[in-house]
């Protein structure tokens, strides 16, 4: 078993909200996560809770820029992305769903990798803060938060990865069988507890926070 996160001082912990889109989240939208979308209430509320407790929060939003300057293998990879209806840096699908919207002065890491810290200034301002300890939260579970969660680990942060408050979509059988949502989910957060970070749920999490009690309403 890796290492357990058993208390976290707020003023060295932050919480990354991974991708929290309206392109990921809201309904309609071509790359829409079902699991992240049904999470909102339960993340909206841990935020505030963190919040509360003086915890940082940063988000992640992935874009791309509409020349595509920027789009690697995305083009080769996703439908929406490569023809510009999806993730478009400036439009409003890009923007973070308005139910978890950044509070005043917290900011939003624009990324074109999955991983929040490739190629941003992400690792700068965790430093800055004197940042020991991420939560890992948002879309998706698999893929961003992830690839998220293994580069903090490597760049010797320790990992909290909220198993209710990350989500991803079911995936169709591209050569090696279909897999629903629920599969990926609990399969990603297998391999994470195992290898990269302490996965847990928001509850758990907020017991573990130094200083006066924060009790969650049940999300609904």
């Amino acid at each position: 078993m890796p290492y357990q996160v058993n208390s976290l001082d707020p003023a060295k912990t932050v919480c990354i909200v991974v991708d929290m889109q309206n392109d990921f989240v809201a309904d309609g939208a071509k790359l829409q996560s079902k699991q992240a979308h049904d999470m909102v209430p339960k993340l909206a509320q841990t935020l505030k809770a963190y919040r509360e407790k003086g915890i940082r929060i940063i988000y992640t939003a992935h874009v791309h820029r509409k020349d595509g300057s920027d789009m690697g293998l995305y083009d080769d990879l996703y439908g929406p992305i490569a023809d510009r209806s999806s993730l478009v840096d400036g439009s409003t699908g890009a923007e973070i769903y308005n139910d978890l919207a950044p509070a005043a002065g917290e900011h939003i890491i624009k990324k074109h990798r999955y991983s929040g810290f490739f190629g941003t200034d992400l690792d700068i301002i965790l430093r800055e803060w004197g940042i020991e300890t991420v939560i890992v939260t948002g879309t998706t579970t698999e893929n961003c938060c992830h690839a998220t969660a293994r580069d903090a680990m490597f760049h010797n942060y320790k990992v909290v990865f909220l198993s209710d408050c990350t989500g991803t979509f079911d995936y169709p059988d591209v050569g090696q069988g279909a897999m629903t949502a629920a599969d990926v989910h609990r399969a990603t957060l297998t391999i994470l507890a195992f290898s990269t970070a302490h996965v847990m749920t928001a509850d758990e999490c907020l017991t573990r926070v130094e200083g006066a009690p924060v009790t969650l309403r049940k999300a609904g």
